[in-house]
């Protein structure tokens, strides 16, 4: 599986919004192969970060896509550093 990082912009949601937002994300990312590990938000620059393994960018995006319809503005597949 390969590591993906998603970034959303101008997101207009508060810390308890993006927590609600990964809890509905973890319970549809089985149906995709998707394993969503961790998130980051900076709610002064509207900011929030995803870090996910998966089969691909898009089906990332579909998890998002469908437990809330928070699309991602950009994917960038990572490597781990050491």
């Amino acid at each position: 599986m390969s590591l993906y990082m998603d970034v959303h912009r101008n997101v207009d949601a508060s810390v308890e919004d993006v927590v609600e937002a990964h809890k509905k994300d973890l319970e549809t990312q089985e149906k995709h192969g998707v394993k969503y590990l961790n998130y980051w938000v900076d709610e002064d620059e509207g900011a929030v970060f995803c870090l996910f393994e998966g089969p691909s960018k898009e089906a990332g995006e579909k998890v998002h896509e469908e437990a809330h319809g928070l699309t991602a503005d950009e994917i960038y597949e990572v490597k781990q550093g050491e």
